[in-house]
């Protein structure tokens, strides 16, 4: 016969010693899997332009849509030419590929993490901000760029 013991028991048990370990295990500044503020970017150069009147990319004509392309994430924050956004999918807190367009800046579900429309941090979730990339309209070509 097999015991088996619940998960939220087995938690319990550890006690105030596994919570010092895992305390102590994400605080080490060596180990990356708690954190990560290597300030990661999607891979190959961001140098592309889409065609805003394909079907695919259209959705970036109305303010306060987005869409992830070559792990940018590109928002349309207004309904001038120049009203576009444009900011890497990686978030510099773990480097998971989870940024997202809030309305009025980005943001990572995994931890919280906030940024402006540059990319700045806008809380104390992560250590610095995202990279964040020109973004130039030209009829319906819109241009992303280092």
């Amino acid at each position: 016969m097999e015991n088996k013991i619940k998960r939220n028991e087995f938690l319990k048990s550890l006690g105030f010693k596994g919570a010092s370990l895992l305390a102590v295990y994400c605080g080490a500044s060596t180990l990356s899997s708690c954190k990560n503020d290597s300030g990661v970017t999607p891979s190959g150069s961001v140098d592309f332009t889409i065609d805003l009147s394909n079907a695919a990319y259209s959705k970036l004509n109305t303010v306060g849509s987005f869409l992830v392309y070559n792990q940018v994430v590109i928002a349309r924050t207004s309904s001038a030419a120049t009203g576009f956004a444009a900011v890497t999918q990686i978030c510099s807190h773990e480097g998971q590929p989870q940024v997202y367009f809030t309305g009025g800046g980005f943001a990572c579900p995994v931890h919280g993490a906030t940024f402006s429309l540059s990319g700045a941090k806008t809380n104390n979730v992560s250590s610095k901000g995202i990279t964040a990339y020109q973004t130039a309209l030209s009829g319906t070509s819109l241009r992303v760029f280092s």
